[in-house]
């Protein structure tokens, strides 16, 4: 009987590190050499933290601890023990953070190789690795104290970036790869070329390489930086407690507060204060460094430290301001305690020379604001403020120095995080809204909303209650005036004033509302007795004007 035929046996392959033997037929896959794959890992780990950094200064609602060196960093500390913390500390006294943070960039670095070499052979593995350390990271962010979910998008953020740079990397180093295996075949074949497409393919990815280094450098460390004065400047908001009133506000009548359901606060809380600036990010200013200059038609040019302004007599006053953006019936409007420095007693220090009108206030974030000279020399709560509702000011109103002036829109007065007081001429300077085509002076319009019943909400027939609030802030509040459908314009009762510089709250008893569709329509009256316009008018150039009508459904 014939023996079975037995199929060619495959040529033994010789090994090039790879971890299986090639059958026939079959491309010998490529492993990605050392240096390449390293090199992909760390520049994908350095994108992922140069944007998670970026994003923690960017991102609306996130802390200094939403930064992952911050968090990890912190984290780190808690777990050393304190005999460890005293030797570092001796050994390199307050370059301490420094030497922390540079170990940990370089255990970083390590991790980054180690991934690198996972991507050798999987490009999946090493970028699920990276992956798993940015979650980690995350994970280590919002259990840091006064974190929440919202910090550790940031990481997240950086960590999609990073993973997607880590991947596109590791492909560009297999085909710089794969370029040299060609390449070493075809020189030691007869007539080879001369290696052009692997000299192509390595520069591609050493160039691609470098560049994305660079980028992650130039927008991980100014980021970075910006971080560690963000979690100074916090820290000292933290410590700050505002110093007692040298002029103390005329306390707020319990009447002021109208007792209709559903009426907002007559003092805005901080956190629902309305927030309307240029600023990007939340600039995050370290009193420590900060410093407020009046320059311009001065007799001397004055610069103050925080410092210097706190030890100024303080005085405190019930302030309402205004967005110029409002809308007819808007909410970009509030009513806070504000405590600060009479702006008039530091511009008469410095002497303000004949001539000027105009002071040109500019935030450190480059912001500038036209205020009429008037309205900060006059007896009007003019202040430059540390504190808002007896609390330091919270960062997004404008930490730790911000203008408040009665009467003015807040374009035109209010700069936050302010620096500098410029006196000089609207004939010779320009503000930022200025030169976008609004008013230069921007005093504020007489206006009245409807607060209650909350539009689009159907009512019960029978008694009906209406409340809102009217503002014509410097001028004051004289009367509210209710027209339901066509009928006659009939008197508000007025909650108590606290000052003409505050809103007032209003009510009105509707007493035989009966099923159907209604209008509401409310206007006010000013402390001067001048009837709000009916003109409607949008914001730009100097506020929305026109009364508040709002449809009503009764049932």
């Amino acid at each position: 009987m014939a023996s079975p035929t037995r199929a060619p046996r495959a040529a033994p392959q010789r090994s090039s590190g790879t971890a299986r033997t090639v059958g026939p037929g079959e491309a010998r896959p490529t492993l990605i050499p050392r240096p390449f794959a390293v090199l992909s890992a760390i520049v994908g780990a350095g994108v992922l933290v140069a944007l998670a950094e970026l994003f923690s200064l960017l991102l609306p609602g996130t802390s200094a601890p939403a930064s992952p060196f911050v968090a990890v960093g912190g984290a780190f500390i808690d777990m050393v023990p304190a005999a460890v913390k005293d030797l570092v500390i001796s050994l390199f006294g307050t370059a301490d953070k420094l030497v922390l943070f540079l170990c940990m960039g370089a255990v970083y670095a390590l991790l980054a190789a180690g991934i690198g070499l996972l991507g050798r052979r999987s490009r999946l593995l090493a970028v699920l690795a990276l992956a798993g350390l940015g979650l980690l990271a995350a994970l280590v962010v919002i259990t840091r104290p006064g974190t929440g979910l919202v910090d550790a998008v940031p990481t997240l953020l950086g960590t999609l970036g990073g993973t997607a740079v880590l991947h596109r990397m590791l492909g560009l180093a297999r085909s710089a790869a794969a370029g040299s295996a060609d390449g070493g075949a075809r020189r030691a074949a007869p007539g080879a070329g001369t290696g052009t497409a692997l000299g192509a393919a390595r520069r591609r990815f050493l160039i691609t390489a470098a560049g994305t280094a660079v980028l992650a450098l130039a927008v991980g460390v100014p980021s970075r930086l910006a971080g560690s004065a963000r979690a100074a400047a916090e820290a000292a908001r933290a410590r700050f407690r505002p110093p007692p009133p040298a002029v103390a506000a005329t306390p707020i009548p319990p009447q002021a507060q109208v007792r209709v359901p559903g009426m907002p606060s007559f003092l805005t809380p901080a956190d629902d204060f309305y927030r309307i600036d240029t600023a990007l990010a939340v600039p995050r200013v370290d009193p420590a460094t900060w410093s407020l200059s009046i320059t311009g038609l001065v007799d001397h040019e004055l610069t103050l430290t925080f410092e210097q302004l706190l030890a100024e007599p303080m005085t405190e006053a019930h302030v309402t301001l205004a967005c110029v953006s409002n809308s007819v019936g808007g909410d970009l409007v509030g009513n806070a305690t504000w405590l600060g420095v009479p702006i008039r007693t530091l511009l008469e220090r410095a002497g303000v020379q004949d001539g000027a009108d105009m002071v040109l206030s500019r935030s450190v974030d480059g912001f500038t604001a036209s205020t009429p000279l008037e309205a900060l020399t006059d007896d009007r709560a003019s202040l430059l403020a540390v504190a808002m509702n007896g609390e330091p000011l919270p960062p997004e109103h404008g930490y730790p120095v911000r203008m408040v002036v009665p009467g003015l829109y807040g374009y035109v007065s209010a700069t936050k995080w302010v620096e500098e007081l410029k006196v000089t001429r609207f004939a010779d300077d320009r503000a930022y809204w200025s030169d976008r085509g609004w008013s230069e002076r921007g005093p504020i319009k007489t206006a009245c909303r409807l607060d209650v019943p909350t539009q689009g909400v159907a009512v019960e027939a029978g008694t009906v209650e209406l409340g809102g609030i009217a503002w014509a802030p410097h001028r004051g509040i004289a009367e509210v005036q209710v027209q339901i459908d066509d009928g006659d314009w009939q008197q508000a009762d007025l909650g108590a004033s606290a000052n003409d510089d505050c809103w007032r709250q209003w009510s009105l008893t509707w007493e035989d509302a009966h099923p159907g569709e209604h209008t509401v329509t409310v206007r006010a009256v000013d402390g001067t007795g001048q009837i709000q316009t009916s003109q409607r008018a949008n914001p730009a150039p100097d506020g929305a004007s026109g009364w508040h009508t709002v449809p009503l459904r009764v049932r």
